[in-house]
């Protein structure tokens, strides 16, 4: 009678726990809330590395403005004085300092122009990233580069081309310089 009356007892919990609709959102938000969280973090991540991107491109194209009109050259700019320029150009939210990196070259034609990957084994490799801003009427590219860190889980392991979670963003410009200082 015992096992009768446990098993009946059992039945009827069973048939009340499929009819309970108490707490039946919180267990379906807890269903859902992981993947909604993981797709919004990824769509913010996502917009702000495309946010950084088009604020690095603006800041090279305006800087680089600099050395295609011959300011640069005439005012004696170093390397140090046009990163400085180009982190003026960018958003005060976007933090300048040690993420970014300049490469400016001068070539014969444009057919030369040779803008090879800095990255090597997953790290930036800026040893041979140089200044040199030209004369008049030379060949000038300028490449920027921003290192940004990722930070949501399984979007930076797609995303990422750096090691340790890191995006490098790059923007580059490439003219000829101007007549400057002919008369």
């Amino acid at each position: 009678m015992n096992s009768q009356f446990a098993s009946r007892r059992v039945s009827l919990f069973l048939a009340r726990f499929r009819r309970a609709e108490k707490g039946a959102t919180a267990v379906e938000f807890a269903l859902i809330a992981a993947p909604f969280f993981f797709l919004l973090f990824a769509m913010l991540e996502i917009t702000l590395v495309f946010f950084v991107s088009i604020t690095v491109e603006h800041a090279t194209m305006e800087a680089a403005r600099n050395i295609r009109t011959g300011e640069a050259q005439t005012a004696g700019l170093s390397a140090g004085d046009f990163l400085a320029e180009v982190c003026s150009e960018m958003n005060a939210l976007i933090p300048c300092a040690g993420n970014v990196y300049i490469d400016v070259r001068t070539f014969e034609d444009f057919d030369a122009v040779d803008m090879t990957s800095p990255i090597d084994n997953e790290e930036l490799d800026n040893g041979s990233f140089s200044y040199n801003a030209g004369e008049a009427g030379d060949i000038v590219v300028v490449q920027v580069f921003y290192v940004w860190q990722l930070n949501t889980p399984m979007i930076s392991t797609v995303f990422a081309n750096l090691s340790g979670n890191r995006r490098l963003l790059t923007a580059t410009a490439a003219f000829r310089n101007e007549p400057f200082g002919e008369i």
